[in-house]
């Protein structure tokens, strides 16, 4: 998807969901030692650095504060080598197409052999319940591509693939190191906890919510204490809270789904700043908090 497909979901997203108490992203910062994110209006791009190796989890909008963003976490776009695509979505992968500042040029990007077929255009991405079929996204970079199970190194970096279809047919998630799951978007966190992803934006909700069911029971068996950092609502390492709905879906135009902490367009990054970057860890969620 082009820059100009991302400025406009801009446009239409901040006038959709204004309001909504729906997004509800983390701020640039650091979780703790391993993982730092980038806020790009309502998604969160991730990096988790361990030995001096970092590497990148989805790559976010076609965004032009990115670099500016990544210094204020010391870290130099040219040194990300690799990148870990939750699924294709112009949130999640549009500083790989070839309109950008082609930051990642030569980066190495792994997804999902079920995602890629929404980029070969055997597959073309659907939402609104079928409805609407967004713009086909393009990247050059070499990819790798993966299956559900999965396991391999990065630098000394373990990932584990699970694949959890619904918002997309090929979603992605990753867990590395045993104890860091990255959702993209699986889960919706709500001031009451975690839910299926938003009802409008999947390809299937039912399979979603399978999907989820089944991540839950296998992150439920892990001897590790696990950090669920989500796309677009933050990070708990609460269990419980993170599927506390696990079997209901976001529906963003009810109220009872509504986050009071939410801005009221997260599209306005004004709270976003260096100095809270540099100096305050990022809050995890939980329960009545």
């Amino acid at each position: 998807m082009a820059r100009r497909d991302s400025d406009n979901q801009k446009r239409s997203m901040s006038a959709m969901f204004r309001g909504r108490a729906i997004f509800k992203p983390l701020n640039t910062g650091r979780i703790d030692e391993r993982v730092s994110c980038v806020r790009e209006w309502v998604a969160n791009i991730f990096f988790y650095t361990k030995n001096g190796a970092t590497i990148m989890i989805d790559a976010g909008y076609n965004y032009a504060r990115l670099s500016e963003k990544m210094g204020w976490l010391d870290i130099d776009p040219a040194s990300i080598r690799h990148i870990l695509i939750t699924h294709q979505d112009t949130d999640h992968v549009g500083a790989l197409e070839p309109d950008s500042e082609r930051l990642f040029k030569d980066a190495t990007v792994y997804i999902g052999e079920i995602e890629n077929r929404y980029l070969t255009g055997e597959k073309r991405r659907k939402v609104i319940h079928g409805l609407y079929r967004l713009p086909m996204v393009k990247m050059d970079n070499k990819k790798v591509l993966l299956k559900d199970g999965d396991v391999f190194t990065i630098d000394g970096i373990k990932i584990e693939c699970l694949l959890v279809p619904g918002h997309t047919w090929g979603h992605m998630v990753y867990l590395i190191d045993d104890e860091y799951l990255f959702t993209g978007d699986t889960i919706w966190f709500g001031a009451d906890g975690g839910y299926s992803f938003i009802s409008t934006l999947a390809e299937d909700n039912r399979l979603a919510v399978q999907s989820l069911e089944k991540l839950e029971a296998d992150m439920r068996t892990r001897k590790h204490r696990i950090a669920v950092i989500t796309g677009h609502t933050g990070w708990t390492d609460d269990l419980d809270f993170a599927f506390a709905h696990r079997t209901e879906i976001c529906k963003p135009f009810t109220k009872r789904y509504a986050d009071p902490e939410a801005p009221y367009d997260g599209y306005v990054e004004d709270d976003d700043t260096e100095e809270k970057a540099r100096k305050v860890l990022l809050k995890k969620k939980e329960a009545n908090a």
